[in-house]
């Protein structure tokens, strides 16, 4: 299968999977996708920084980091046509339009520079994506050859799950397979070895007794 039929495939799934979830998305999410916003916090871009967010979805992470780091450029791109339509909508209503931009791309191949006309960017996010993504250390590896010389990648996603009950594992497994997600377990291992191969250093912390992961992959400085 060639990549452009991928894509479309993918893109084709997002959209009848969204196209009516988006609009309740944002409410019911907030229950299971836990660690964003302490990943937001702490993200600390430079002065006048760039943030691009792989898997941007409805918007709601980007507009909660242009609100907290107003003297940044915000970027977001996504597969689904129906997700970019909702996040735009968001945008708008913000009042922050000037300073979030959009595009419709794949994760694992985006040109940076031809969807918003830059060529890295500091920080680049990538919150709870991975796990409904099947290529996702492409993902992981086109993220870290779009940081900047000094950038850096965090990614929130979930976890192994291994201090948690096994009866709540169970049925949290069978809840997100309806959604098509799949934990991505090995995702520190993967990480490591990426970022060793982009020249980069990487770190990861369980949160929530593994319900959770947050990994943070930082360019070496020359």
């Amino acid at each position: 299968m060639s990549a452009d039929r991928a894509t479309t495939e993918t893109a084709g799934l997002m959209d009848r999977m969204y196209r009516h979830q988006r609009h309740i998305y944002d409410a019911s999410r907030k229950f299971y996708l836990l660690g964003r916003d302490q990943l937001i916090a702490e993200l600390d871009p430079p002065p006048a920084g760039s943030i691009l967010e792989i898997g941007c979805g409805t918007g709601r992470n980007l507009i909660k980091l242009a609100r907290t780091y107003p003297d940044t450029q915000c970027y977001g791109l996504d597969v689904s046509a129906e997700m970019l339509a909702t996040a735009g909508r968001s945008v708008a209503r913000s009042g922050l339009s000037e300073r979030i931009h959009l595009a419709q791309a794949d994760a694992t191949c985006f040109d940076a520079a031809a969807l918003f006309g830059r060529d890295g960017f500091d920080r680049i996010v990538i919150s709870y994506a991975l796990s409904m993504i099947p290529p996702w250390r492409g993902v992981i590896a086109q993220a870290l050859r779009t940081l900047t010389a000094t950038g850096s990648l965090h990614i929130v996603d979930f976890g192994d799950q291994r201090g948690l009950p096994a009866s709540f594992r169970v049925l949290l497994n069978r809840w997100l397979t309806l959604f098509h997600v799949t934990p991505r377990h090995d995702l520190p291992e993967a990480i490591a070895e990426l970022s060793r191969i982009e020249g980069a250093e990487s770190r990861t912390r369980r949160l929530l007794r593994g319900y959770a992961i947050h990994a943070v992959a930082t360019r070496r400085a020359a």
